[in-house]
């Protein structure tokens, strides 16, 4: 199986990107429709159904894929010999900073359906101090896997 992955090193490589950049475009989109739902919509009238679909759609259809996909392609990757030394630091920040960033996608998800429920009890400045953190932990990952701090 590893032989397998190593011959397909570049493609899994490629495929992991592109699903990270797909599940971080929803990570820092939602936590914004967050602040215009709650700053900007009377709950049960219309915009409030528009606003509930397009966050639905946004977790069901993009992020929550893209996560699955971003997951699958690194462990594929963690699993090809050699490439991945565990003696240093940076693979554990990375696994760290990953791990943290699904909690957060799951956090969201969580909100999204606390909107669906017409329990929402966050405010738009909570919901903007959130959505630093994937910046962060964004910043963290690409340094661990490029510097290899």
């Amino acid at each position: 199986m590893t032989d397998f992955l190593a011959d397909w090193y570049l493609w899994i490589k490629a495929l992991h990107v592109i699903s990270v950049i797909a599940w971080m475009a929803g990570i820092f989109y939602l936590p914004r429709l967050f602040v215009y739902h709650v700053e900007q919509v009377e709950a049960g009238s219309k915009t409030d159904a528009m606003f509930q679909v397009m966050e639905r759609r946004l977790i069901r259809g993009i992020m929550n894929p893209a996560m699955v996909a971003t997951w699958v392609f690194g462990l594929c990757l963690v699993f090809i010999p050699g490439l991945v030394d565990w003696s240093l630091i940076w693979p554990w920040t990375k696994a760290a900073s990953v791990l943290a960033m699904t909690w957060f996608h799951h956090w969201l998800s969580l909100r999204r359906k606390d909107f669906a429920r017409g329990r929402n009890v966050l405010t738009g400045r909570r919901y903007r101090m959130m959505n630093e953190l994937p910046t962060l932990l964004l910043i963290v990952i690409v340094l661990s896997v490029i510097v290899k701090f």
